[in-house]
């Protein structure tokens, strides 16, 4: 039996818990996580705990109960909302209908009317993570996957052997429409390991394909289909800068799929392209940005140009599964696996070279495949010019030996290179948006898409960052700074409180003076008056 979590939420205390004493929870199936007294305390918690139920009250501080499920089913559509309150208004009833509130509860809650609501809502519940973890369902999934010919031609497409004069009639004989005028790759990537109790890794894995198509299939025009194991879905966007809000949905959907399915997901995203044949290197580099889940976790949406912005994809001369692996162990492995692909490599050469001239044609490829990969992840290789010289005209006297060493050290160069570019890259973000909050915390509006607007990334990955480089959420950082600032000008200068709470993005002094007290531990003037005391 699933026990679902309830978050309560009323700015009378005493309410909630007349609430929480009176609801055999356990014996309902539920189990309260927590409660907030305004809106605003409890959408920070919906963030954190995601808990399946929300009962709140309508009327409250900061935030009513109607914005906060205004803003919940936007951001987190599988929430059900319970709306309870002492204002018996017709205009409430019909906002609470429009927002698909699951019950409206008059004040004062009688315990035995809330235990038939959670009654009902607990079947309705079962009821609907039965039908998606159903095996019969998961089976009639994978019997609706997509025709046989559109996906054969999916494939075909990704794998580059279409040729461009082709494509028009291929999409019109199959009934696709691929109108663009951008594409953009995603590679959705389900974990086989870690999968609920007594499930079916393929059917869970169906079932999510059907998920990504339902949530992000509309909207985004997506083509979806299955290939090496994965979803693959070819996205539409109406310009490039649509990439970070598909982004950070895709960051929604997996943790979706984990909280209602139990399934793992990973979600790739590609570089965005202008035309049908580039989805090529689009899915190339959604896979690669999959195997990232080792740098920056699973269940979560990856960018390439976010998480790498300098590396655009491996050298398309090279089709050597040895070298695809080298390169990989550049980006992602240890000095230790780096040595080993080098080895691997070596002597996958040495082993297929059966003349002195395939030798030479071998170890050219290889270095024009290292230029390649230097430029694409835009690598300043002067200091290696020298020993390549040396390299193209000393082939003959160059034995499995010296050039085992010279690709060992110029693959771990690569590996450390890569490594300083991502934490620069990350550190400028983190400084830019430090900066931008310095000059903007004035404003009552600034807000995360604001931040990640002006920085052009989305906001899974910023916040994701952010908080690994600084230990606190942006939210979290940007109300320090805030409070800091208000300190200060409570010591330094006699404005009223009103006024310091404008100066620091606060319209409403009342929520200025809560916060502050949550911060300091004292009100806004209690703290002035100590201070001054001690500066005597």
């Amino acid at each position: 039996m699933d026990t679902y979590t309830v978050l309560l939420v009323d700015d009378e205390e005493e309410v909630i818990q007349v609430i929480m004493k009176k609801i055999d929870w356990e014996g309902l199936g539920f189990s309260v996580i927590g409660y907030a007294n305004n809106g605003v305390k409890a959408l920070e918690m919906v963030e954190e705990y995601q808990p399946d139920v929300v009962m709140t009250d309508i009327k409250m501080p900061y935030m009513d109960g109607l914005e906060l499920s205004h803003r919940i089913k936007t951001e987190f559509p599988a929430a059900k909302i319970l709306l309870f309150t002492g204002f018996d208004e017709f205009e409430y009833a019909k906002e609470a209908v429009h927002l698909e509130v699951e019950e409206y509860i008059l004040k004062p809650v009688n315990s035995v009317e809330l235990t038939d609501v959670f009654t009902h809502l607990k079947i309705k519940l079962d009821q609907e993570i039965s039908e998606k973890r159903s095996v019969a369902v998961l089976q009639k999934y994978y019997m609706e996957s997509l025709p046989l010919l559109q996906a054969n031609f999916y494939s075909t497409l990704i794998e580059g052997r279409i040729r461009e004069e082709d494509i028009p009639k291929y999409l019109s004989d199959y009934q696709i429409s691929l109108t663009g005028p951008y594409f953009c790759c995603l590679v959705v990537h389900t974990s086989s390991t870690q999968v609920p109790q007594d499930m079916n890794p393929l059917l869970l894995a169906t079932s999510v394909q059907k998920q990504a198509e339902e949530r992000l299939g509309e909207k985004w025009r997506a083509r979806c289909f299955s290939y090496l194991g994965n979803t693959v879905m070819i996205v539409q966007l109406k310009n490039e800068n649509e990439v970070p809000e598909l982004t950070d949905e895709c960051d929604r959907f997996c943790r979706y799929a984990r909280r209602i399915i139990g399934a793992v997901v990973t979600v790739g995203i590609g570089q965005v392209c202008g035309n049908i044949p580039e989805l090529a290197q689009s899915y190339s580099s959604a896979r690669e940005a999959v195997s990232y889940r080792g740098l920056y976790g699973a269940s979560r949406a990856i960018n390439i140009k976010e998480i790498a912005p300098q590396e655009t994809g491996e050298p398309e001369l090279m089709n050597d599964a040895e070298m695809s692996v080298l390169f990989k162990k550049i980006r992602l492995g240890s000095r230790e696996e780096i040595i080993g692909a080098v080895n691997r490599y070596v002597d996958h050469m040495s082993a297929s070279a059966k003349s002195l001239k395939q030798h030479h044609i071998a170890v050219m490829e290889l270095l024009n495949a290292l230029y390649r990969f230097s430029m694409n992840n835009e690598i300043s290789i002067e200091q290696f010019s020298g020993d390549m010289k040396d390299l193209y005209s000393n082939i003959p006297n160059l034995g499995p030996d010296a050039l085992r060493k010279w690709l060992a050290d110029i693959s771990l160069s690569f590996h450390d290179k890569l490594s300083i570019a991502r934490n620069r890259s990350t550190k400028s973000i983190v400084y830019k948006a430090e900066e931008y909050v310095h000059s903007n915390y004035a404003n009552e509006g600034l807000s995360l898409d604001d931040i990640c607007e002006a920085l052009g990334v989305s906001n899974s990955y910023f916040s994701t960052i952010f908080k690994k480089e600084t230990g606190n959420s942006f939210v979290g950082y940007l109300t320090d700074y805030r409070m800091e600032r208000a300190s200060r000008l409570l010591i330094e200068t006699n404005e009223k409180s009103y006024i310091i709470a404008r100066s620091v993005g606060y319209t409403d002094p009342n929520y200025f003076s809560y916060v502050f007290k949550r911060k300091f531990g004292v009100s806004p003037s209690k703290y002035r008056t100590e201070h001054a005391e001690s500066d005597k």
